[in-house]
């Protein structure tokens, strides 16, 4: 099979997963429907997943994929520190209301049991691609403390990130994601200035 096909096949199968996902819930969701809604076989299936739960990890790059779209809107005017908050805010925004919470948990709780890696993590992803892209630019440009390295920086922001969302979830939500984020991660980026 062609790679081009091999990665549609695979597209069509996350894209349906997450929309049963999100419309049904993932514990009512089975590897049946999601075969019947991508239009796919089982044993396409179970040719890119071992299961249900290793689709948890596809979440990351359903958040990769909303980084592609925002790196288009980053404005070139704006500092280092402007860009990381507009990205923080647009993902926390999307968090919070276009993704289920129990999902997040559930992606999460993956990362730390599953045997099929933690795509968190993957620094090959879009999101620290565009996040060491934007520090680089802050130091550059002199907006960050040259006494620090690219991947301090990087690390501690995609840290603190994960932080927000775990204690989100594990207070089911009961405040603003988005809220909490304006507020505190100025006062982080701020220790990392010149």
């Amino acid at each position: 099979m062609p790679a081009k096909k091999q990665k549609d096949t695979q597209a069509k199968i996350v894209k349906a997963a997450w929309k049963l996902f999100y419309t049904q819930g993932y514990e009512n969701t089975t590897i049946e429907e999601i075969v019947d809604e991508s239009g796919t076989s089982r044993g396409s299936f179970y040719h890119y997943f071992k299961g249900k739960d290793e689709l948890l990890n596809t979440l990351a790059e359903l958040f990769d994929s909303k980084y592609s779209e925002l790196s288009e809107m980053l404005d070139d005017k704006e500092t280092a520190c402007e860009k990381l908050l507009f990205l923080n805010r647009e993902l926390f925004f999307m968090t919070e209301n276009s993704v289920p919470m129990d999902l997040i948990a559930r992606m999460y709780s993956s990362q730390l049991t599953s045997s099929y890696g933690r795509s968190l993590l993957d620094h090959n992803r879009i999101y620290y691609k565009l996040l060491r892209q934007i520090v680089v630019e802050g130091m550059d440009s002199g907006e960050f403390d040259p006494a620090l390295s690219v991947n301090e920086i990087v690390k501690a922001y995609a840290m603190m990130e994960r932080a927000m969302i775990s204690d989100w979830c594990l207070s089911n939500g009961e405040y603003s994601l988005v809220r909490e984020g304006e507020n505190t991660l100025p006062r982080l980026l701020k220790g990392y200035l010149k």
